[in-house]
């Protein structure tokens, strides 16, 4: 896989490097409420518009349906990348239209642009190779280069992702070159203990991953929604928490196989609990209390680790060598259960090894609750990317880098 270094090394000035970034921030409005993935791709773009390259950055937001929708717009985001790179940018209100066209010739030697949201373009994200390439065949005539920067995006065989590389001369930029080199530390040569910490909402979504860790990790800790089905799995009551009732033998096979291969499987001994789900919006209080794990009351879910889990998995991180961390221990975003993902970011700043927050919602916990991103060893722009890219799988993007 050849560099954005490389490419620098060769000279471009005066060429069209086309930037596959991951500009897919959120946002309330038009405001953006987390700019992580953009300060993350700077390096990069600032690198080339010194060399001066005419950049045209793309990138997709949201979900949008194949069409333009407002809501989905990358503006926001193009005037918060200017802002960063203290340099004015431009934006081209289509992708590869009449905009993008124009505003693509009209850049100077170390310039840049944004192109919008490549999702409104249905060939972005087609099933059909011929449609996405239709669309890459496009994009790629307005650009002399490729650089893919956008790791939160390569486990996605999309046109910008997938095919377009294959017709330009293709490099990794700095943010791609990063991530792998972090990630291969979590499966190559990996320092011992390697201890593994997943959340989130459903155990479905890490099945993948705590299959091939199984493998690899020493301990895996788990908490956040994904917990109760582990709970209910040992024969616990977890009342109104969430519950994914069809895992509960594929978790219980991981369970058996832990204890076979030697690995620490550790579950929650305390949960905070609460009659309902919080209201995210006003944080009115939820009236939380404290309950053993192994002891809910059926009137009441599971929403956040309790202070003596806070506590066993602090220690269960204090001398891991490497931690990998993804997924929330509760519904952070509620000041009643931010305890439990603020100890799990705590406990990785103290700990003496190599961590890494794996994107997603962990690393916007880091941010929204105040941590200094610098304490922490990695944080991830690609949460899903991260986790296929430890299950084994063959990430579509990465592979289109490799010569």
């Amino acid at each position: 896989m050849k560099t954005i270094d490389e490419l620098l090394a060769e000279g471009v000035a005066g060429k069209r490097v086309f930037v596959r970034a991951d500009l897919n921030v959120p946002l309330d409005g038009t405001t953006i409420t987390d700019d992580g993935r953009i300060r993350a791709v700077v390096p990069t773009i600032a690198a080339l518009a010194e060399a001066g390259a005419r950049v045209v950055v793309a990138s997709h937001l949201g979900r949008p349906k194949g069409a333009p929708d407002p809501a989905f717009s990358l503006a926001p985001a193009a005037t918060r990348l200017g802002e960063l790179l203290g340099a004015d940018v431009a934006f081209a209100t289509d992708t590869v239209g009449e905009s993008a066209t124009a505003t693509v010739a009209g850049l100077a030697d170390g310039r840049v642009a944004v192109v919008e949201n490549l999702r409104f373009n249905p060939g972005e994200t087609s099933k059909d190779d011929a449609e996405r390439g239709a669309f890459a065949d496009r994009l790629a005539e307005l650009a002399d280069v490729y650089v893919g920067d956008g790791f939160g995006a390569v486990h996605r065989k999309h046109a910008s992702v997938y095919d377009l590389p294959a017709r330009l001369p293709h490099y990794a930029g700095h943010l791609i070159a990063t991530e792998v080199g972090v990630l291969k530390k979590l499966t190559t040569d990996v320092k011992r203990p390697y201890a593994v910490v997943l959340g989130g909402a459903k155990v479905s979504d890490k099945l993948g991953v705590i299959d091939h860790l199984l493998e690899r990790a020493d301990r895996i800790l788990i908490g956040g929604g994904m917990a109760y089905t582990f709970l209910k799995a040992q024969g616990h009551e977890v009342g109104g928490s969430l519950l994914q009732e069809d895992q509960i033998p594929a978790v219980q096979e991981y369970l058996r196989r832990a204890e076979e291969k030697g690995v620490e499987f550790v579950l929650p001994v305390d949960v905070v609990v609460a009659p309902s789900f919080p209201d995210l919006t006003t944080k009115a209080p939820a009236h939380p209390a404290t309950v053993a794990a192994d002891a809910m009351p059926a009137g009441r879910m599971g929403l956040d680790n309790g202070p003596e889990t806070n506590k066993l998995y602090a220690s269960k991180l204090a001398d891991a060598a490497t931690v990998f961390w993804n997924g929330p221990m509760g519904v952070f975003e509620h000041p009643d259960f931010a305890d439990g993902t603020r100890a799990v970011a705590q406990a990785l700043v103290d700990s003496p090894g190599f961590s890494v927050v794996g994107g997603g919602d962990s690393a916007a916990a880091v941010r929204i609750l105040g941590f200094d991103e610098n304490a922490f060893g990695h944080i991830s722009t690609g949460g899903g990317a991260s986790l296929e890219y430890l299950e084994g799988k063959t990430l579509p993007g990465l592979a289109a880098l490799e010569d």
